[in-house]
């Protein structure tokens, strides 16, 4: 654990140092690097080569392919509070996700020309599903949901197997809920390969979603440019500013949800405005709770490693670490009315929880928006996964022989001024006249 107080000269440079432990392993990029030039050479049977080795499952090409009877088999096997819970959780995800339905437009200039722009589904996406240590069924929901709303019409998932080849059947009954038909039991590295360049039975995809560990994240890195992809969501992050309001139980229960993940690479921030003993309330309430925790060992690793406790005096001190911090989850446990203050102020974290009575949790499973979100600071240029990633668009301008007249003028002015002569005749020529 990691303590630290506004009044330390080196405060800040102390957090910097704490935040950018995330950064790039180059032994991880490397082994990714590795992976994924033998995923490309070799194709499928590298990809089986790979998942024997990582996950200990003996699949042929055919056997990586989820059937359909699998899927419908899990989906009916389905316990009826498990099928309510998805039918609920659904439903808000739509509901919210509706909203940000992007649509399309035309206008005139000011030369009389027409533009406007126009959105159009990715065509094919695939959508990578941690299945490994935490089985994250929910991510199916945050990832597939969005994408169906946005009209892709083709979307693929992988997610790692068990050691016997099987995958976790609640992450199956999710595809089969959402809709998601074409599956593979492949995980990890050659699980971004084989989506990125395709092999000899699965086609490259478009863009590539979902979150990972840090071999998966740094696999997305190395792939992006040849296929797109949402953003880097890394180990799970939280940070809560809390005041002398605060429920020392009610923040320990928070920052335990989020280091449980498992990866060890979770990182959990307290930052304390004005309340010198919360810390220690909240560290003896994480000691209680952690007893009957199933992860408790893991959860152990990460307080020792990776929570650090800010102890800062006013809002804006507060306000001014959670945005440097920028990070994935931020709960608000203040009295209501600073609360909203820190709401408008703080312009960096992924998702925001405003109040003692909305805890993370909610933002995971079911409130609405997507839980795949910026970590590592990458907040302070990435959003949250929405509608419009799953999208692209395309501006449309259409000029008049009347408006082309009019744009005449700027066009030369910038022809000369950047020496694009032929950038200038392109227009010129067709104010000359001649056959159209």
């Amino acid at each position: 654990m990691l303590k630290l107080d506004s009044k330390q000269k080196d405060f800040r440079a102390q957090l910097a140092r704490f935040c950018e432990e995330t950064a790039r392993n180059p032994e991880v990029a490397k082994t990714v690097s590795e992976i994924i030039a033998d995923v490309r050479r070799g194709g499928d049977v590298t990809v089986s080569q790979y998942t024997a080795k990582f996950d200990g499952a003996r699949l042929n090409a055919r056997q990586m392919r989820i059937s359909p009877e699998a899927l419908e088999k899990a989906a009916a096997a389905l316990p009826a509070p498990a099928r309510k819970a998805f039918d609920e959780a659904a439903r808000n995800i739509r509901d919210y996700h509706k909203q940000t339905l992007p649509k399309s437009w035309e206008a005139r200039n000011a030369h009389g020309a027409r533009v406007g722009e126009t959105f159009h589904p990715i065509r094919r996406c695939g959508l990578y599903i941690p299945g490994g240590q935490v089985p994250l069924a929910s991510t199916v929901f945050m990832s597939a949901l969005p994408a169906q709303l946005a009209g892709v019409p083709q979307i693929v998932a992988c997610t790692p197997p068990r050691p016997d080849g099987s995958v976790d059947a609640s992450i199956l009954a999710a595809l089969r809920f959402c809709g998601v038909s074409e599956v593979y039991a492949v995980g990890g590295v050659q699980a971004i390969a084989l989506m990125a360049y395709g092999t000899e039975t699965v086609p490259a995809v478009d863009k590539i979603f979902g979150p990972g560990n840090a071999y998966v994240c740094e696999a997305k890195r190395q792939v992006f440019g040849d296929v797109g992809v949402d953003l880097l969501p890394g180990p799970s992050e939280v940070a809560i500013i809390a005041d002398a309001t605060a429920n020392p139980q009610w923040t320990a229960a928070s920052l335990l949800a989020q280091a449980e993940h498992g990866t060890g690479g979770e990182k959990i921030y307290l930052i304390a405005t004005d309340a010198p003993s919360l810390p220690d309330a909240v560290w003896q309430a994480m000691q209680v709770q952690l007893v009957s925790l199933s992860h408790a060992e893991k959860i152990r690793r990460v307080l020792d490693r990776n929570y650090c406790v800010l102890s800062l005096s006013g809002l804006q001190a507060a306000v001014e670490a959670a945005n440097f911090i920028a990070p994935e989850h931020l709960e608000i446990h203040t009295s209501e009315k600073d609360a909203q203050k820190y709401a408008r102020q703080i312009t960096t974290a992924g998702a925001m929880f405003i109040g003692h009575h909305t805890p993370t949790v909610l933002g995971d499973f079911t409130a609405g928006p997507s839980h795949t979100l910026p970590t590592g600071r990458t907040g302070r240029f990435f959003s949250g996964l929405q509608v419009t990633d799953f999208m692209r668009r395309t501006s449309l301008v259409e000029y008049s022989p009347e408006s082309l007249k009019k744009a005449a003028a700027v066009v030369a002015a910038f022809t000369e001024m950047e020496k694009l002569d032929a950038h200038g005749r392109s227009l010129s020529i067709r104010l000359e006249g001649g056959v159209r």
